[in-house]
């Protein structure tokens, strides 16, 4: 039975549910990990990841197709993205396998949180994991954490996708050979003096630019960029430094096998910003953001699909993607996780 929850209502925030997945590593080994109700997480006032943030986490969801099932998307990939942060963190990877089959139990345990079909909101899935053990010295830790909890969350647009206004940043989010292409809670807690300034100035986010030249788009401090050329095409940021983005991965495959798009994922340099038609954010929280105007330092780079509504290309990858996500559109082999 699903939970008597304002579903258009619950914004997106922490809801404690049922039931959580918590897998412990000691000795050299992950135990077999098991469902438990307690939310509360107790470690050493040492714990490795106290003193050294040793601790990555990633983001996907669940929601309910027009069908009737419950299913989550693309979770190979959150468990190959998280297995390639581990090793750069020297974490122990969490098999993903088991990763996958966690991710459906924990799921299936708060069945009854994951909202109704068409209500907009889904159910968010954070599998995390952190350095357990008591270390002084700098070091990887011994031991570690393998948690996923879950959280209702509303629909990310309330009235409708309106465009954003962004700054190019001053701040730096991740350094060449640094740790931007993986997901550690460490780049995220760099960003969030740049993300608070931001608002403070009344803007939605930051343009970070490549930290060794400032000439090239990177990302945002979550989110990867995509443009529209006025030509129609879909052009996105490459670079070492960026975090390959699941959504990001999944409209480029949208773009040129479902609505017949050329994709280029290159370098973008800055300068070209202000030639493309449409400009958007995408991630997992949002699918796709849409960004009107562009504050560089004072001078204002506006798209031409305006601060009303999303772009007519940007709205037909968002369309289309949320329609394979929902059932209402045949997805590619192995996107789609049934769950129940």
């Amino acid at each position: 039975m699903s939970k008597n929850i304002d579903w258009s209502n619950i914004g997106f925030g922490y809801m404690e549910t049922d039931k959580r997945f918590v897998s412990n590593y000691k000795d050299g080994a992950w135990d077999q990990g098991a469902l438990v109700s307690d939310a509360t997480v107790t470690i050493s006032e040492c714990a490795c990841v106290l003193q050294y943030a040793q601790t990555c986490f990633e983001g996907l969801k669940a929601y309910t197709t027009e069908d009737g099932h419950i299913v989550c998307f693309r979770p190979d990939l959150n468990a190959s993205r998280m297995s390639d942060t581990c090793k750069r963190l020297e974490m122990p990877v969490f098999p993903e396998d088991r990763f996958v089959q966690a991710v459906a139990d924990v799921v299936k345990a708060n069945a009854d949180y994951v909202p109704p079909f068409g209500s907009g909101a889904t159910l968010y899935i954070r599998p995390y994991m952190f350095g357990s053990n008591a270390v002084i010295g700098v070091k990887p830790a011994d031991e570690y954490q393998f948690r996923i909890f879950t959280t209702p969350v509303g629909p990310y647009f309330k009235g409708g996708a309106k465009p954003i206004v962004i700054r190019v940043s001053d701040f730096d989010r991740a350094a060449p050979h640094g740790t931007g292409h993986i997901k550690a809670g460490l780049n995220y807690a760099m960003s969030l003096h740049a993300i608070v300034d931001a608002h403070n100035q009344g803007y939605a986010e930051n343009m970070y630019l490549d930290a060794a030249t400032h000439t090239k788009v990177e990302e945002t401090g979550g989110a990867n960029f995509i443009f529209i050329t006025k030509d129609g095409k879909l052009v996105t940021p490459k670079s070492d430094s960026i975090l390959p983005s699941i959504t990001r991965r999944s409209l480029m495959v949208v773009a040129e096998k479902y609505l017949g798009m050329t994709v280029e994922h290159r370098e973008v340099y800055f300068d070209e910003v202000k030639d493309f038609a449409e400009c958007g954010l995408c991630g997992t929280a949002a699918v796709i953001s849409p960004v009107g105007k562009i504050d560089d330092h004072g001078k204002e780079i506006c798209f031409p699909s305006g601060m009303d509504d999303m772009g007519p290309v940007t709205k037909k990858l968002y369309d289309t993607l949320t329609g394979i996500q929902m059932g209402k559109i045949e997805a590619p082999e192995g996107w789609i996780h049934v769950i129940q």
